[in-house]
């Protein structure tokens, strides 16, 4: 387990633990969609699946994306060279 700790100092940029809720809602969101669409649908006619965007958007997120941890005061020692 040489390799189990964190390689690369960086972190979500606001203080969010998790996503994990916003993407539970979207995913349910874009579910619902598609079963609602397959429910309309006539088995013989051609359909397309919606494109996931329409329902989800992650920068409504609770993280807005990661930033590395440059300076060296907050950097372990074995970072410093990088």
């Amino acid at each position: 387990m040489s390799r189990s700790r964190r390689k690369h100092p960086c972190h979500g940029v606001t203080t969010a633990a998790s996503e994990k809720r916003d993407k539970q809602r979207d995913h349910r969101r874009y579910r619902h969609a598609v079963q609602q669409r397959l429910a309309v649908c006539w088995p013989d006619e051609a359909w397309q699946t919606p494109h996931w965007r329409e329902y989800s958007n992650p920068w409504m997120w609770a993280k807005d994306g990661k930033i590395f941890n440059t300076l060296a005061d907050n950097m372990a020692p074995r970072l410093w060279r990088k």
